[in-house]
């Protein structure tokens, strides 16, 4: 079966944190181990509920300045630090652009409210999909298998058609049960390889 879709997830593959100084001095504040100030706040109970658009952004880092005891301001500055080292991958985004009009091309995203927002304000790549799947717009959340089918009925081809690329484990496995072609985003390179290969053999 021909593949027509390519689809991508966002955080960690399309954008990801290429510099953790201002994450390591909150964490030296906070007195946190190195990458647990990702686990608070990408884990905790408000962040899966914002995931699902049933909390705000604001409201994460509220809960997360209660936390640990912090003014406002404070709050804020951190909210900024934290993703103050995130990059887009520019190689990936020329590759997903290359792909069109041969491909589809899609996001599928366990995000925050807002996430169509910043792919076209803040990193100027909403113009490369064809489609786009937020978890907090269609109240679902990788690897459970309705996100999926939701994005692939979105685009209009069948599981066998398409390809998804993340850099979770248990999302690739999630894609793989509904039919899906998957590949685990290691770097760049890795990925971009796979998935030349995958388009060639199923072209």
């Amino acid at each position: 079966m021909r593949i027509r879709a390519v689809c991508w997830d966002f955080g960690g593959v399309l954008v990801r944190t290429f510099d953790r100084s201002g994450r390591e001095r909150w964490e030296q504040r906070l007195g946190l181990a190195p990458k647990d100030l990702e686990r608070w706040v990408f884990n905790g109970e408000v962040s899966a509920h914002a995931s699902q658009g049933r909390a705000t952004t604001a409201d994460v880092w509220r809960w997360i300045g209660e936390q640990f005891s912090l003014s406002t301001a404070d709050t804020e500055a951190l909210a900024y630090d934290f993703f103050a080292g995130d990059r887009a991958d520019e190689e990936l985004v020329r590759l997903i652009r290359s792909l069109r009009p041969f491909y589809l091309t899609a996001l599928i995203s366990n995000a925050w409210p807002g996430l169509r927002g910043w792919l076209s304000d803040v990193w100027g790549i909403a113009d490369a999909f064809d489609q786009i799947t937020s978890s907090a717009e269609v109240g679902m959340m990788k690897p459970e298998a309705p996100i999926y089918r939701h994005a692939l009925q979105a685009l209009g081809v069948l599981p066998g058609q398409a390809v998804f690329v993340d850099d979770f484990e248990e999302n690739v496995a999630g894609a793989r049960a509904v039919g899906m072609h998957a590949i685990h985003f290691r770097t760049t390179d890795q990925a971009a390889e796979e998935l030349q290969r995958l388009l060639a053999a199923h072209a």
